[in-house]
C-alpha cells in the first residue's frame, strides 16, 4: 500500500483538523463495521464463526504495529480501561506527573486508595515536558515503574521513552500511547506496557484499544481485574482457575468482535503503509500548519523541534482573544479543539491543502478582528 492509497481512506469534509480528540472513521474500519454488522444482523447459519477470528485477527495486527508477541497483547475496550489494569496490578512505587491526561493519575491515586499497594510518587516537569533528566532526578528506591505518555495531550510534546528506558533501567515502563499510536514510529520495545485506543489517529471509532506486555511486565504484573474470559480455560464451570499466563489475564470479560474487527482493519493499513511513510507526511503538514500561525504572528506554544513532536500544534492567542480566534475557525468550518485558553490544531497525513487555505481563511478573519 502507498502512502496515497492510505490517504484515499480518509472521507472526512475539509477542515477536519481535530485527531486529537476523535479521528473520523477511516473507510476500512467503516467498512469492516457495516459488514459484520450486516453479518449479526442476519446470523446465517455458520456466520457467527467468524467473530471468534477477531480477537487473534486484532492481536496479529497489533503485533505487526508494536513488535510485541501476540499472546502478549490484549483488547481492551480503551485505553483507560487498560491503564487501570496496569495501576492497579503494581507493587511499590510509580513515578509520573501529576500534569499527565487525567486517566494515569486518577488510576494511580484510586489503586493506592483501594490496594495500598502502589504509591504514586510526583515527578516536577519542566513546564509539563517529561523528560529523561527529569526522571533521572527524581528516581526514588521504592519506584518500581514509570508511566508517561508518549504524546501529551495539552502541549503536543513527545516523550523520548528510548531515553528514559536507559535511565529507568529494568524498572516497569508504562506508556499511555493513545496521542501518538499509528503516526509516531516509536521504540516500543523501550516500553513495557503500551496502552492505546483506536478512535483517535488509528481512526477505528470508539470501543477499541489494546494493551501490550513485555514478558518482565508479564511477570511483575497482578491481573487484579481478571473475569471468567482471561483464565486458560475457554469456560471454567465449577472451578476458579488462576489467570492466564499470558496477556489474557488482563481480559475482564469476552472482547466485543465488531470493535476488533474495525480496530483490526485499521491496524493492518498502519502496518502495511508503514508507520514511518505516515510520520514523515504527518511532519510536512504540521510545519506547513506551524508557518502558517507564524505568518499571522500566533503564538505556537508546542514544540517546533520535530524529534519532539507529533501531530499536535497548540496555539496561545492573548487571553482576551481566545474567543476570537476559536469563532474564525468555527466560522470558516475549522473543526479544532479550544481548551484551557489554548487552542489545539491536531493534523493527520491526508491533511489537505483545501483544509490548510480554510485555517489561512481563518487566521485572516481572525487577524483583521484581533486588529481592531
Amino acid at each position: 500500500m502507498t502512502i496515497d492509497d492510505f490517504t484515499a481512506g480518509f472521507t472526512e469534509e475539509p477542515g477536519y483538523l481535530d485527531y486529537g480528540r476523535v479521528g473520523p472513521l477511516s473507510t476500512a474500519a467503516a467498512e469492516e463495521a457495516l459488514v459484520f454488522t450486516q453479518v449479526l444482523q442476519r446470523a446465517r447459519h455458520g456466520s457467527l464463526d467468524a467473530f471468534a477470528e477477531q480477537d487473534s485477527r486484532l492481536r496479529e495486527a497489533a503485533s505487526a504495529v508494536t513488535g510485541f508477541p501476540a499472546d502478549q497483547i490484549v483488547f481492551q475496550p480503551n485505553t483507560t480501561t487498560g491503564i487501570m489494569h496496569a495501576m492497579f496490578g503494581l507493587t511499590g512505587g510509580v513515578l509520573l506527573s501529576a500534569g499527565e491526561f487525567p486517566s494515569l493519575p486518577i488510576a494511580a491515586v484510586r489503586a493506592q486508595e483501594a490496594l495500598h499497594t502502589v504509591q504514586p510518587v510526583w515527578l516536577e516537569t519542566d513546564h509539563g515536558k517529561v523528560t529523561p533528566g527529569q526522571i533521572r532526578e527524581q528516581l526514588e528506591s521504592n519506584v518500581a515503574a514509570v508511566a508517561v505518555s508518549l504524546v501529551d495531550s495539552r502541549t503536543g510534546y513527545l516523550c523520548d521513552i528510548e531515553g528514559i528506558r536507559q535511565v529507568i533501567g529494568d524498572r516497569l515502563l508504562i506508556v499511555d500511547a493513545i496521542q501518538g499510536f499509528g503516526v509516531v514510529d516509536a521504540p516500543w520495545d523501550a516500553a513495557d506496557v503500551v496502552l492505546t485506543g483506536g478512535q483517535k489517529w488509528c481512526r477505528a471509532g470508539w470501543g477499541t484499544g489494546m494493551m501490550a506486555l513485555s514478558a518482565r511486565a508479564l511477570e511483575q504484573l497482578t491481573p487484579v481485574f481478571s473475569g471468567f474470559s482471561g483464565t486458560e480455560e475457554p469456560e471454567p464451570w465449577g472451578e476458579v482457575p488462576p489467570p492466564a499466563s499470558d496477556a489474557r489475564a488482563f481480559r475482564v470479560a469476552n472482547p466485543d468482535p465488531l470493535a476488533e474487527a474495525r480496530f483490526a482493519a485499521s491496524l493492518e493499513e498502519i502496518a502495511d503503509v508503514g508507520v514511518a511513510a505516515i510520520n514523515a507526511v504527518v511532519a510536512d503538514r504540521v510545519s506547513q500548519t506551524i508557518e502558517l500561525a507564524d505568518e499571522f504572528a500566533i503564538a505556537v506554544v508546542s514544540s517546533r523541534a520535530e524529534r519532539e513532536r507529533a501531530g499536535i500544534i497548540v496555539l496561545e492567542p492573548p487571553t482576551e482573544q481566545v474567543t476570537l480566534l476559536s469563532a474564525s475557525l468555527h466560522n470558516h468550518g475549522v473543526t479544532a479543539t479550544t481548551r484551557l485558553g489554548q487552542v489545539r490544531l491536531s493534523v493527520h497525513a491526508a491533511t489537505s491543502e483545501e483544509t490548510l487555505e480554510m485555517l489561512r481563511a481563518a487566521f485572516v478573519s481572525y487577524g483583521t478582528a484581533a486588529t481592531y
